[in-house]
């Protein structure tokens, strides 16, 4: 088996279903990783081997460690091998801080933190067998700047992002290169479980230097960049993608 492959996490839909089929139209097999939405999971993985390209579906909360070790499990089975993890997954409870309580950033930090430490450990182990190997994560600007109701979530997103150093740092002798995209607000799925959704999408609307909005392209163009060979020398970083509104004060 040669052929290369990839597990995006959270791909049923958004960025992370963009991303995976960017992925097969680029030749590799993918690995469909969902937790709730199965019928976007299904509808992915027809268009993915409409393509020609292989698909493997796995259900699985990556904020469980259990079922991620399940998921990589099945990922070696299925095809022997990983070349590329796009660590895409992501979930959240948004609240004033007085209204925090433990469940709530014991989910949050699980899926958005916690899952991208003991992922990252199962895909070095099958991607140093064919010689290395690209992890890319997807943050916010939640985690450098205040939101509103973003509290436990940005915190996660920031966590994820030191990550992202450290797994560079250690990873780099399996040939393995991480780094992170952090987004300006993009008009997902995910949005739409924002309190103050239309607060942002008009703040991103009126004040983004660049004249429009993110879109989904946007951050899957530099995703892709990042896991290609040209960026082989970016190591470790967290790239902006926002048309510049983090840039205002």
């Amino acid at each position: 088996m040669t052929q290369k492959v990839a597990l995006i996490t959270g791909s049923s839909r958004g960025i992370g279903k963009a991303t995976a089929l960017r992925l097969a139209q680029s030749g590799y097999d993918i690995v469909i990783n969902y937790a709730r939405s199965k019928k976007g999971a299904l509808e992915t993985a027809e268009q993915i081997e409409a393509l020609g390209r292989k698909v493997l579906v796995v259900k699985a909360n990556v904020g469980d460690v259990v079922k991620i070790k399940d998921m990589f499990a099945q990922i070696e089975q299925e095809f022997g091998r990983l070349d590329i993890f796009v660590n895409n997954a992501a979930s959240g409870v948004q609240r004033p801080i007085m209204e925090l309580e433990e469940s709530h950033w014991d989910w949050t930090l699980n899926i958005n933190s916690k899952a991208l430490l003991f992922c990252a450990q199962e895909a070095a182990k099958l991607m140093e067998k064919n010689g290395g190997g690209k992890i890319v994560s997807i943050s916010s600007l939640g985690s450098i700047r205040y939101l509103k109701n973003y509290t436990v979530v940005g915190v996660s997103k920031a966590a994820l992002e030191a990550l992202t150093r450290y797994l560079a740092v250690e990873l780099a002798p399996k040939n393995i290169v991480v780094n992170a995209v952090s987004g300006g607000a993009v008009d997902t799925e995910a949005l739409k479980h924002f309190p103050n959704r239309e607060e942002l999408l008009q703040e991103a609307r009126d004040n983004t230097p660049a004249g429009r909005m993110v879109e989904i392209d946007d951050m899957v163009n530099c995703i892709m960049f990042l896991l290609s060979e040209d960026s082989s020398m970016i190591r470790g970083q967290t790239i902006i993608v926002d048309g510049g509104i983090s840039l205002l004060v």
